[in-house]
């Protein structure tokens, strides 16, 4: 193994990337052995996304060398009819296998044990992948984008979460509102929201920033817990990888507050008339490494900018199975405090069911990220990856559709203030989520990415 060298002690940000001197992607087996002897590993759990959208674990205490290799190389099997159950795994056949990914490797933070954690996919009992399987679909999804449309779409969740704790004396400052970039001591979960970037880091998720944001609640009678919300926003990553970014996030952030005594909530509402916790996606459509998502030179959208809008707008609604699956989901999207309520898009506009945000540069005009084409309908009760699948399909199925510019010019917000668009609301009761999947389901089906039994049982769910 390479060891970091006195210059590399801080970057690159993942530990063991550093430990190991190679980009995560190059890991062997090997390299994750040495690692394991070098830092005296006594468990190794194997991580990985269920039906339900929850990280799911199973460990391992390795006998030896060479049962530390056959699980790093071979992974286990689990039952898949109680991680996908009503998705078509009888009990009398439901064996799956977990197949470790070995650059998502990561030591737990949290484990009082050293702990090599492995993040998973799921094959069936002949090896192929599963199609049941969130990391399967949302990987088909992507292979399918890149494959018809010569397009890799990029993605990255902006997590935002409510932190309670019980009142006390010290609690004087916050305000409902007023918490946007608040620093301490007008925050009390400042400390926490560093420290989980930091360990997001380490374990290998991209981070971009993170801040406070407006959400407060005050103690009551009801509830003796203050809450105060905070967000962190992700890098950029292809699908399944920024699939897993989300709940890799929401992992540390649930650890870290039951570590410190405190809550977290990622409910899309917490309490009426107050903020919701929304979970906005931005979108970055990449060809042979040029980022598509703004307008070019001549103020013109990309074709490929194009195509993921319109399906967007078109598919919204039916994204909604996957991106706003409570009760609080439908509450927040009525009490329209920044929330979209009705299918428009625009640029810089915060009520936009999507958006095209400003692109920060220097002085010079250079960008310092690239620009992103913003989804903000899905909330805090969201499966990542179904939705991220969902996404891709929509925009692969806009492209075909034909009435792109008609589209896009009567649902924009320009159109809209001029009196020439229409609006269509998004839906507010779960049926009529269920309808709108009804009527999407042959775009999400399409080349076999969304298994029919998967949406089947979701828009039985969603009328009932």
């Amino acid at each position: 193994m390479v060891a970091a060298s006195p210059g590399t002690r801080s970057l690159p940000a993942c530990l063991l990337e550093r430990l190991i001197g190679r980009p995560a992607a190059s890991w062997t087996v090997d390299d994750l052995l040495a690692l394991a002897a070098e830092r005296g590993v006594r468990l190794v759990s194997l991580m990985h996304v269920g039906g339900d959208g929850w990280l799911k674990v199973l460990d391992f205490v390795p006998q030896n060398h060479g049962h530390l290799r056959d699980i790093l190389s071979g992974g286990e099997r689990a039952d898949g009819s109680s991680l996908f159950a009503g998705l078509g795994l009888e009990v009398g056949a439901s064996d799956i296998l977990l197949r470790p990914r070995l650059e998502t490797a990561f030591l737990d933070p949290f484990a009082a044990q050293p702990t090599l954690v492995l993040l998973c996919s799921h094959a069936g009992r002949e090896g192929a992948p599963l199609p049941q399987s969130p990391d399967t679909i949302v990987r088909l999804a992507g292979e399918r984008l890149l494959r018809e449309l010569d397009v890799e779409l990029f993605a990255l969740g902006e997590v935002e979460y409510f932190l309670g704790r019980r009142a006390g004396e010290q609690d004087v400052y916050g305000a409902n509102d007023r918490g946007y970039h608040a620093t301490s001591p007008f925050v009390f979960g400042e400390a926490l929201r560093r420290e989980a970037m930091a360990l997001l880091a380490e374990i290998g998720v991209p981070v971009k920033y993170g801040h406070s944001e407006v959400g407060y609640v005050q103690a009551s009678k009801a509830d003796e817990f203050i809450w105060e919300q905070h967000e962190i926003e992700l890098g950029l990553a292809p699908l399944a990888t920024a699939a897993d970014a989300v709940v890799l996030t929401q992992w540390v952030l649930r650890n870290l507050a039951h570590r410190g005594g405190m809550r977290c909530s990622f409910d899309p509402i917490l309490r009426r008339g107050h903020a919701g916790t929304g979970l906005h996606f931005h979108f970055s459509p990449v060809r042979r490494g040029k980022h598509l998502g703004g307008r070019g030179p001549d103020g013109a959208l990309s074709a490929p900018a194009q195509w993921l809008i319109a399906g967007l707008v078109r598919m919204g609604g039916a994204l909604m199975a996957f991106g706003n699956r409570t009760e609080g989901s439908l509450i927040r999207l009525t009490q329209a405090k920044e929330a979209p309520n009705t299918i428009v898009w625009g640029e810089f506009d915060r009520s936009a069911l999507v958006r095209l945000p400003i692109v920060a540069t220097t002085t010079d005009g250079r960008a310092v990220s690239p620009p992103t084409i913003e989804f903000r309908l899905p909330d805090g009760s969201a499966h990542p990856h179904l939705l991220l699948a969902g996404v891709a399909q929509a925009m692969i199925d806009a492209r075909t559709a034909g009435d792109l510019g008609p589209l896009l010019e009567r649902t924009s917000v320009v159109a809209l203030r001029r009196g020439a668009g229409a609006a269509a609301p998004v839906p507010t009761r779960f049926p009529e989520v269920a309808e709108a999947l009804q009527a999407g389901r042959a775009a999400l089906e399409a080349d076999a990415v969304f298994p029919p039994v998967l949406l089947d049982r979701l828009i039985e769910k969603l009328r009932a």
